[in-house]
Order: C-alpha cells, then sequence, then structure tokens
C-alpha cells in the first residue's frame, strides 16, 4: 500500500465560540492510501485542544502512511489494528482514526460493500443531528433556531459557558422561544464550577434542556459523577471521557458519554466504548470535530447506535469539499456506496 496526503483549510460559514476559544477556521489533512489500483481516503482535523497543529498532523501522518507499506493490504492492516499491535502504542487517536478511516474506505471498496456492512449493520445508518449554536447574541440565537427548525433539524446544541450566566439562561430562552418543539442540548464545555452548576442545571431543566455535556472542568471525574447523581438533566462526559479506560471509570456514573472518533482513536476504539457501557446505564453520544463529509462519515456509519448524535461538523462549514452524508434537512445517512461513500466535490489548494 502506498500513501499521500493533501492538506486543505475548511472555513467555517461563521465564528463558532465557546466557553474557551472561537473557531473560524481549521486546516484537513487528506490521507489517501492506494493498493491494487483503488484508493481509501481518511481525515485529520487540527487541534488546539487536543494540541495537533498542521505540522503535527502532516508528520504523524505521513509516518503511519510510510508504516502501512509493511502490511499486505488493508484488511491486514485493520486486523492489526483490532488487535492492538498496530499503530504503536501513544499514536495521536486522530492519526489512527484518520488512518483507520482510510482503510475502512479501502478495505470497503475492495469488497464492494460500504462500512457500515463491514461493521455489521445490514442497513444504512440514519439518525437526526444536533445542530450546534455558539455563544452570540440573543437575535442571532433565535433567527437561527427558526431557520434551522423550519430546515427540519429537531435537535440543537447550545454552547454555554458565558463570564455571566445569565446570558446563558437568556440565550436559551430566546432559542426555545423561536423553536417550541426543539429538543434542546447543552454543553459549557466544562466552564462551571461545581456549585454554579448546581445552581443552573434546575433552571435549565425548567427550560427544557434534555441534557448538558461536561458541565465541570475535566479531570475530575468523581465530581462529575456526584453532580449527575444529583442533577436534574442528564449529564453527558465529553472532555472527561478520552480513552476507553476513562469511560469504563464513568461507566454508571453519568448518563452519556460523548465518543468522538478523533478522541478515541477511531471506529473499533467506539465500538469497544460501546460494548464497555452496554447495560451500565450509560448511553453513547457519538459527538465530532468540525470536519468535511469525509472526517464525519465514519461516525455516521454507527450513528444507529447511538442515543443522541451531534454530527453536525461538515455543516458548519461555508463550503464542504465531500459530499455523501446529508444532514442539511436535519439528519446524517450513511451511503449505501462501497466503503464510506463519500466523494470529493471541491477542488482546494493545498496550504503551504
Amino acid at each position: 500500500m502506498k500513501a499521500s496526503l493533501r492538506t486543505v483549510r475548511l472555513t467555517l460559514t461563521e465564528p463558532l465560540r465557546i466557553s474557551r476559544s472561537t473557531m473560524s477556521a481549521r486546516d484537513a489533512v487528506w490521507l489517501t492510501v492506494a493498493h491494487d489500483g483503488v484508493t481509501g481516503h481518511g481525515e485529520a482535523v487540527t487541534s488546539v485542544y487536543y494540541g495537533l497543529d498542521t505540522a503535527a498532523l502532516q508528520r504523524l501522518l505521513a509516518a503511519a502512511g510510510t508504516d502501512l507499506a509493511r502490511f499486505p493490504g488493508p484488511e491486514s492492516a485493520l486486523a492489526a489494528l483490532r488487535a492492538g499491535e498496530w499503530p504503536a502504542e501513544g499514536t495521536a487517536p486522530a492519526v489512527t482514526a484518520a488512518v483507520e478511516a482510510a482503510l475502512l474506505d479501502l478495505a470497503g471498496k475492495r469488497a464492494d460493500s460500504p462500512v457500515h456492512r463491514l461493521l455489521g449493520a445490514a442497513a444504512p445508518p440514519a439518525a437526526a443531528t444536533a445542530r450546534t449554536l455558539g455563544i452570540t447574541s440573543l437575535a442571532h440565537a433565535a433567527a437561527e433556531a427558526r431557520r434551522l427548525t423550519a430546515s427540519g433539524f429537531r435537535i440543537l446544541k447550545v454552547k454555554a459557558g458565558s463570564a455571566d450566566p445569565e446570558d446563558d439562561i437568556e440565550r436559551v430562552r430566546v432559542i426555545r422561544d423561536a423553536a417550541p418543539g426543539a429538543r434542546l442540548l447543552l454543553d459549557p464545555n466544562g466552564a462551571w464550577t461545581r456549585a454554579r452548576a448546581e445552581a443552573l442545571l434546575p433552571r435549565f431543566a425548567d427550560l427544557g434542556v434534555e441534557a448538558v455535556e461536561q458541565p465541570l472542568p475535566p479531570g475530575d471525574p468523581e465530581a462529575l459523577g456526584a453532580l449527575a447523581r444529583r442533577s436534574p438533566l442528564p449529564v453527558i462526559a465529553d472532555e472527561d471521557a478520552v480513552h476507553l479506560d476513562d469511560v469504563r471509570r464513568l461507566a454508571g456514573r453519568v448518563h452519556g458519554v460523548n465518543v468522538k472518533l478523533a478522541k478515541c482513536g477511531g471506529v473499533h476504539a467506539a465500538l469497544r466504548i460501546a460494548e464497555a457501557v452496554a447495560g451500565s446505564g450509560t448511553a453513547l453520544m457519538l459527538g465530532c470535530l468540525t470536519a468535511s463529509s469525509l472526517g464525519l462519515a465514519p461516525a455516521v456509519h454507527l450513528a444507529d447506535r447511538a442515543r443522541w448524535a451531534d454530527l453536525d461538523g461538515h455543516l458548519l462549514l461555508a463550503h464542504d469539499p465531500w459530499t455523501g452524508i446529508g444532514g442539511a434537512d436535519g439528519v446524517v445517512r450513511a451511503g449505501d456506496r462501497p466503503g464510506l461513500g463519500v466523494r470529493e466535490v471541491t477542488a482546494h489548494a493545498d496550504v503551504a
């Protein structure tokens, strides 16, 4: 197998502000793996939070791509990945996820099978996805809520963590008024103290919020579990639920864990997490980073396994250079074409 890379800039339609940062663009590195005239593709995106800039992703993906040459085909490489024999311990999860995605895409095309069928699902998964609303003005939040629900979105995820928590309360209130039939999720990205969370969660419950992601700073799963026991809303761990061991510690103690493939290490890592929480009372949320349809596609092939789907990263882009997973009407759908089921639709200039 031979590998090659392309780096592109993904620009958001509008800046996305969350409690710890504001983002208007990020780089994506595309990995293409070729074997016997067939190609598979995967994507990793830069992340300040995960410590991966463009140069680091290029270097790590290039090294992983070179290492693929020792495997006779994608099937053997995937078998080694499932067995934990490859890649090397300590490889960034986002890199493992991107390489695995390219291998799954390639293996599916070679087998003339969509990825979900390789993973044991007969029908293409589909799920209503949340659509994220950042920390923004009340007027803009209300207008976006009306626009999105008119387009078909039934779930809105509201970012929180403003310096003044009353701003968050009012934002949720105007969104609720603008979209009375929508299911609402809340995500402070770890911005609240325990005391603030305990004071605010009943108020958000009164506004009809369905669940809250990571209300407390990561690093104290005991505190998160204690909050979940008393919370009037389901508590979903995100930043505290990175690896399988993290999830095992939280299983049965929080109401959900947000599984992002770039965070846990890919599709098979996500399936191991799903197995670990089965029967524990902790449900799965499938999340994502802001990425193209190529980057989102592997998670969409798992979408029917989660209680909550938050797979809207491609919908935040001004121009998505790939297509094939839908979402503009509020529902993401895995394609029934071989592999990941996506195709490139826009030529992008490489980023220097």
